[in-house]
């Protein structure tokens, strides 16, 4: 799988923003490039790169963007996640494995281009529910959960622990 890289349009810096951030956090740990945001949230930039500078990895943060001319010129296949699309599971074997490949998640309503210029539409069920769940299962259905538990190298990691939360300081 080459490079993938989530578009959010919609946003709305004061009613979305712990949405759009789970939007980035969740694309980031299940193995995306990077994220482009509609509108100009400096607030979540910080937020996302905080994140990936104590956790590692080189996820991008592209906010303020042209939705429509970075969509248009995007070099690799758009696939629309919504739930009015082709079902998730019949869409995935039509995923070009060679190309980039652009996810474009929404938070209101979506204007009709975007059906039109994806190269898929696609649902993750067909019952109204979080872009973010959507996202997840879209993703970890696509790379096959191979994202979860890379390491990162970061200055920090996660412990796993049956009870209770352990995150250590990598020395170097």
């Amino acid at each position: 799988m080459t490079d993938i890289w989530i578009m959010r349009i919609g946003h709305r810096p004061h009613r979305d923003k712990r949405v759009t951030t789970h939007v980035a956090l969740s694309s980031r740990a299940l193995g995306a490039k990077g994220i482009y945001v509609d509108a100009e949230d400096r607030v979540l930039e910080e937020n996302v790169k905080s994140v990936s500078g104590r956790f590692g990895g080189d996820f991008e943060v592209y906010t303020g963007v042209k939705w429509k001319e970075v969509v248009k010129g995007f070099d690799g296949a758009v696939v629309h996640l919504t739930m009015y699309g082709r079902r998730l599971d019949e869409a995935l074997t039509e995923i070009p494995q060679d190309k980039d490949l652009m996810i474009v998640v929404g938070a209101e309503k979506v204007p009709p281009e975007l059906y039109e210029r994806a190269d898929l539409n696609v649902s993750v069920g067909n019952q109204p529910h979080s872009e973010i769940a959507a996202l997840s299962i879209f993703l970890d259905r696509l790379t096959g959960g191979k994202a979860l538990y890379e390491d990162r190298k970061g200055r920090f990691t996660v412990i796993p622990n049956n009870r209770g939360k352990k995150v250590v300081e990598i020395s170097e």
